[in-house]
């Protein structure tokens, strides 16, 4: 059973693969990643900006610290001018405090500010790349299409194309149509004429009907020939009469008649 289901995942995924390849359009996957490469320069500029932000909060509270410490300490100056030593003490102790608070606030601009140079150079490299792969994107799409349209157009010419292939065997089935029509029309009359097939109208005839036919008509053609033969004899016998009796009567008549003398 493993080996079964093995087999049928596997087929699964190759007819899938099929069906992906076949509906896969090289320019939609081209638009999809540079769309993609667009979200992550985006993802990389606000991540710039947001540790420029912070940077910025950083140094305005530096500048606030610095402020506060300035001020303590001419209050503690103006104490001790006045013999308040004890006040003076205690605004050095405050701004001491400060300075500690300024001191790391100072480490974490640092921090920031390196995060933020490393933020904007990769920024300006990705932008980089995004900017190269637009323009190869671009190249590519069109590429595709001029391909494309070579390829239909080469198709159309040659009849190989998916249009051009529909007529072709339209064609050609209606000429395998036509040639099993004619090879039925003539195979019946090859049966029609040898008697193997019956001939339910009535005007067919079989073959003796048709040699007496024959036999019927050549006998009359013989007897008409005959009788013309014998009315040509006929008369040809007749006009030569005619002429031998007229002769004859014209030599009684010029021969002497001695009977009456």
């Amino acid at each position: 059973m493993s080996g079964v289901m093995k087999r049928m995942g596997m087929i699964f995924r190759a007819k899938a693969n099929k069906a992906l390849d076949r509906a896969e359009d090289p320019r939609e996957t081209l638009d999809y990643s540079y769309q993609k490469q667009l979200e992550l320069l985006q993802k990389v500029r606000r991540g710039v900006a947001d540790v420029a932000t912070s940077r910025k909060r950083l140094e305005l509270q530096l500048n606030q610290l610095q402020g506060q410490s300035t001020k303590l300490e001419e209050q503690g100056r103006k104490a001790l001018a006045l013999g308040r030593e004890d006040l003076a003490r205690e605004a050095l102790s405050r701004k001491a405090a400060l300075q500690q608070q300024v001191s790391d606030l100072e480490t974490q601009h640092e921090t920031l500010q390196g995060e933020e140079e490393k933020l904007t150079l990769a920024a300006q490299r990705l932008q980089s790349k995004v900017d190269a792969f637009r323009t190869k994107k671009e190249t590519i799409k069109a590429t595709y299409t001029a391909a494309q349209a070579q390829t239909r157009i080469a198709e159309s010419f040659s009849g190989i194309s998916e249009e051009m292939g529909d007529v072709g065997l339209a064609i050609q089935r209606a000429e395998d149509k036509t040639a099993q029509l004619q090879a039925r029309a003539g195979a019946i009359d090859e049966l029609l004429a040898s008697g193997a097939l019956d001939d339910q109208s009535g005007l067919a005839k079989d073959d003796i009907a048709t040699e007496l036919d024959r036999i019927s008509g050549g006998s009359d053609v013989e007897l008409e020939l005959q009788r013309m033969k014998a009315e040509l004899a006929g008369g040809s016998s007749g006009a030569q009469q005619a002429i031998e009796g007229g002769g004859e009567k014209q030599d009684d008549a010029q021969r002497p008649n001695f009977d009456k003398g």
